[in-house]
This record gives C-alpha cells, structure tokens and sequence, in this order.
C-alpha cells in the first residue's frame, strides 16, 4: 500500500542572503538556475492536498526571495494547507509579515546562529542577528505562533541557557536546537562543526531541566546528532514516507539531501502529476519500504523504526546508498564517523568555515 504524505516541504529557490557553513542546499546549488513558475508552485500545492498533504512548508534556500510569496500562500490556503514559512528573516518588513500573515502564513520558523550577534553574523556570513529579533518580534505581535531554530554545532553549542533565554525573550512557542546534520555544505565543514562528546553532553543536559521547566509554555526540543548514538533515527520518518519534497527546479525528492544520491534520477512535477510521482517514481521506490534493505538491517529488530536510517548519510561515507548507515554500531563503515570524533575530540581542524561563495569573513576564525 502507498503511504500517504501528510507535509510537502517545499523549497522555493536556492537563493539566500546568508551563507551558513552547515546550508542543507547542496553544494553545487548555482547550478539549479530554472524556479518553478508561479502557476507550477499553485498547481501543485492543489496536487499535494488531492493527494493527502495537510501541512506544507514554505522554504529554501531563503523563500522571501520569491517576489511571488503572498500569492503562494494565498493558494496554499485557499486549498486548505496549514503554511509554514521557514525563514531567515532577512529581509522581511512588519509590513510584509503582515501581508504574509493575511494571505495565508500560519506559522513561522526563523533561524538564529547564535545568541551572540556577533557570532550569528560571522556564523551566518551576514549582519542579520538584529533584523531576525524584531521578525521574532513581529510574529508574536501579529499573533502568529513562532518557532525558534538553531542548528547546534562546536561554535555555539555551549550556549544552550543563553539561547533557551533568547527564546523566552522572543516569546517563541517552540525551540528547536537542531544539532547538525552532516550532509551537504555541512559535511564539507565537517572537521569545523563537529563537537566533542563532552560538548553534546553537557548541551542534553543543560536542555532537559528547560524543556521541563517551560513545558506547556514553551516546547524544547534537542536532539542528540546520529554521530552520537549506537543506532541511527528514522531520517524523515522513512524514505518518500511521509515527508514530500519538491525542489526549486521542480524534482520530487523524499528528503533535502537526496539529489546528492548520483544513482538516483528524481521526476520533475513539470512531467506528471505529483500524485503519479508519488506512487511509482522508481527514485522514490528505491528505498521506500524494506525489500532493499541490505544485512545486518534486513533482519534487525529496529528495521521498522529507523527505517535502515539515512540513505544520503550512508551515499555520502560509503558511496553506496543502500548500505548500512555509518551511524549505526553495526555499520562496517562505522569507522569514518569514529575518527571524525577522533578529529573533534582532539580539538578538530583549525581553519575557515567553506562558505556557501566567497568567505563573507575574510581572514577570520570562527572558535
């Protein structure tokens, strides 16, 4: 039987003002030039509700480059989506959140670098940190629930007090601290991101007594990274699953790594009805299920709940997408995620971060 999608995450453009070190655009991003049109984007958001989509994520990239973004999420309400815009803040007017919020938005998600503005801005290669507080701001005063975000690395995750604070200043209804996962530009930064053990630790720790202390006020969420455990998580909740995504060239992907899978040829929305796609686009069938599952994960117990784990994590240190994910203590291939922790735990590589174009920060070192 084919599972039914409950979100389409839905990346608008590839194009953003910030440079993030850790960017899930892939890295070859300047080379996907042809956005879907206006009319293709409304076409399929009514496709996606035929199809079982409840919820839809409006991202990239950074979807406020879309000059068309009002009238997406118009569309998206007019054939009964719940819209998140998942965004930077930059750049974004009260006047324009407004109109956001009247044409259809319904939540949003803004991403912080650190609660440091000095070090958001180096971080995200651009003098942003001030801009993102007034947008959170701004949210809670047009009464629209906000999520807070933060991708958690060596640089800044000891500053889980500080950004937990920053959170209730804000008012956000929801913190999400993102620990790093190391795919695309973040893999490539890999030897800079990557904390040491004692780091992640110390951050679950100073986590737990916030998310008991806010509960029903405010939900923290932290996640230890799969570098960290013995067994991977279910990435995506199952590959083409449950999660559907559409990137800006218009190709049907199950997850924002996918495309890095060179195997795997994905179909445009621009060819065939999403629904089609959905059910019989052999990229998406390839691992969707457990028939392609690979010893040890063909007879492991937890075959059902991590689903075998990340495909593109296992692509990327095995060249092989159907191997067992590296995450996992069984993995033969453990041994390229063991001495990345080698690497950090003895204090990592000490260089720039490899920015998404030219390092904004030119002849400075992030710690």
């Amino acid at each position: 039987m084919t599972p039914r999608p409950y979100t389409l995450i839905a990346e608008l453009t590839y194009r953003c003002p910030l440079r993030c070190p850790y960017c899930s655009n892939p890295t070859d991003y300047l080379a996907y030039k042809n956005e879907l049109t206006t009319e293709d984007w409304c076409r399929v958001f009514g496709e996606a509700e035929e199809l079982g989509v409840v919820q839809l994520h409006l991202t990239g990239g950074e979807p406020l480059a879309r000059k068309d973004l009002e009238v997406l999420a118009a569309r998206a309400r007019e054939v009964g989506l719940y819209v998140n815009l998942v965004t930077s803040g930059i750049p974004l007017t009260r006047e324009r959140l407004l109109g956001l919020a009247q044409a259809g938005v319904d939540h949003v998600q803004v991403s912080v670098q650190s609660s440091r503005a000095e070090l958001a801005d180096e971080i995200g290669g651009y003098a942003g940190h001030a801009r993102k507080l007034d947008v959170m701001r701004w949210v809670k005063e047009l009464d629209l629930p906000l999520t807070m975000n933060v991708v958690l690395h060596r640089a800044n995750l000891d500053e889980i007090d500080e950004l937990v604070a920053l959170a209730e200043e804000v008012g956000a209804d929801r913190l999400e601290l993102a620990n790093t996962q190391y795919l695309n530009w973040a893999l490539s930064n890999r030897d800079v991101l990557l904390p040491t053990r004692e780091q992640i630790e110390r951050a679950a720790e100073k986590a737990a007594p916030h998310r008991e202390r806010l509960r029903g006020r405010m939900d923290v969420l932290f996640v230890k990274p799969d570098y960290f455990g013995a067994t991977p998580k279910a990435c995506m909740d199952g590959w083409a699953r449950r999660f559907v995504q559409i990137v800006p060239d218009g190709r049907v992907v199950p997850c924002h790594a996918a495309t890095s899978i060179t195997a795997l040829v994905f179909e445009n929305v621009r060819g065939r009805p999403l629904k089609e796609i959905w059910a019989s686009s052999p990229a998406l069938l390839a691992y969707r299920g457990e028939a392609w599952m690979q010893e040890p994960c063909r007879s492991c117990d937890r075959r059902a709940i991590d689903f075998g784990g990340c495909r593109c994590q296992a692509f990327a240190l095995t060249g092989d997408a159907a191997a067992t994910d590296p995450a996992c203590h069984l993995s033969a291939h453990r041994a390229s995620i063991d001495t990345a922790h080698a690497a950090a735990d003895a204090g990592g590589q000490a260089r720039r971060y490899l920015y998404r174009g030219k390092p904004p920060n030119e002849g400075k070192t992030t710690p």
